[in-house]
């Protein structure tokens, strides 16, 4: 696949489709795609148990079971329960966020590189928990409804300067979100200069994504915000798909592209923003998702269940990988995802000049 055209423009192969017939209601599916869905929960599960157990206090994993389901010793249930199983919960969401968020956006721009911490979402939800933490000493919350509100606003605006004759030119959102990213990048330096030892400590660790602090607290909003958004991109992931014949073609079918297209938008914003407030910016997560789900699968299409699950386990396993790669220290969540998306990112570019000589 070329790293600059659409994602949906390869002629892919023709896969078999299976519709299960329930009454008067009829699902959908491919067989190949079922499968990766499968093992990559299952991997999940690997992932989770395995997070769950390791660490300065080793946990047999019949422990680790028995503690989930509220037996054991009250050691052991104090560590799983008060201390790793936030984390992990916390890290499942936010994969489970930004891996759709990326192929909505890689969908809409017909980019690979169209992923929202690119195109400049990322870093208005970053812009905005900074300028909560450095100029208003906010609290948790504060910080959280901070990044919020800096996400959605930098999305607005990327998503007017990107419009052209009230339709969404996908060079342009593009152009637009890397020029914004720079400028409040700049932006979040400034406020780094201006910030207290303390501030500046606590903004630059929050900066690089970390799972650190995480806690039931922080979960449970995270939870509920992936809980409503997600379900009803899911419910739009149909409409998508058509759309990526081109917007001239969907509305033949009677789509109306441009309202599905803000509506996901909107959505993957949501996501996002939600994801950045509870852990900072996770890089390549949202990039790298995607691309490997679409190779897994093998399917045309936005892929968001898988984009999901691949999401959650790539954010769960470089959680795990930067807790024990170093003895000494812990890589937070943002470094690790970093070496991997940016290692991936690099193998495509070599893949792909090969195949051009």
């Amino acid at each position: 696949m070329n790293l600059l055209d659409s994602p949906g423009s390869p002629p892919l192969p023709r896969r078999p489709v299976r519709v299960l017939g329930l009454g008067s209601v009829a699902v959908r599916f491919r067989p190949r795609g079922l499968v990766v869905c499968a093992v990559l929960l299952l991997l999940i599960v690997a992932v989770g148990l395995c997070t769950l157990a390791t660490g300065d206090y080793a946990i047999p994993v019949p422990d680790v079971a028995r503690a989930l389901l509220g037996g054991g010793d009250a050691a052991t249930r104090f560590v799983v329960d008060s201390l790793r199983a936030p984390r992990l919960v916390v890290a499942l969401l936010v994969g489970a966020a930004l891996g759709p968020a990326g192929a909505v956006f890689q969908s809409i721009t017909r980019n690979p590189l169209g992923s929202p911490d690119i195109i400049g979402f990322g870093a208005g939800a970053s812009c905005g928990a900074v300028a909560v933490l450095v100029l208003f000493h906010g609290g948790p919350g504060a910080v959280s409804a901070g990044a919020t509100a800096g996400g959605l606003g930098t999305a607005a605006a990327v998503y007017l300067m990107a419009l052209r004759r009230r339709a969404l030119s996908s060079l342009l959102l593009i152009l637009v979100g890397i020029g914004v990213t720079g400028m409040l990048t700049a932006f979040n330096e400034w406020l780094l200069t201006r910030a207290s030892l303390n501030d500046a400590e606590t903004a630059q660790r929050w900066l690089t994504g970390s799972l650190s602090s995480a806690s039931w607290g922080t979960a449970v909003p995270l939870g509920i915000g992936v809980a409503v958004l997600l379900p009803v991109l899911l419910l739009l992931g149909r409409r998508l798909d058509l759309m990526e014949m081109g917007d001239d073609c969907a509305r033949a079918l009677g789509i109306p592209a441009e309202r599905v297209r803000l509506a996901a938008v909107v959505l993957a914003v949501g996501l996002v923003a939600f994801a950045t407030a509870a852990a900072g910016p996770v890089a390549f997560v949202a990039l790298a998702s995607t691309q490997v789900a679409r190779r897994l699968t093998r399917t045309p299409g936005v892929g968001l269940t898988a984009a999901a699950l691949t999401g959650a386990l790539l954010t769960t396993l470089s959680d795990l990988a930067g807790q024990h790669a170093f003895p000494s220290a812990q890589l937070p969540v943002g470094v690790a995802t970093a070496c991997l998306g940016g290692g991936y990112l690099g193998l495509l570019l070599l893949r792909q000049g090969r195949a051009a000589r």
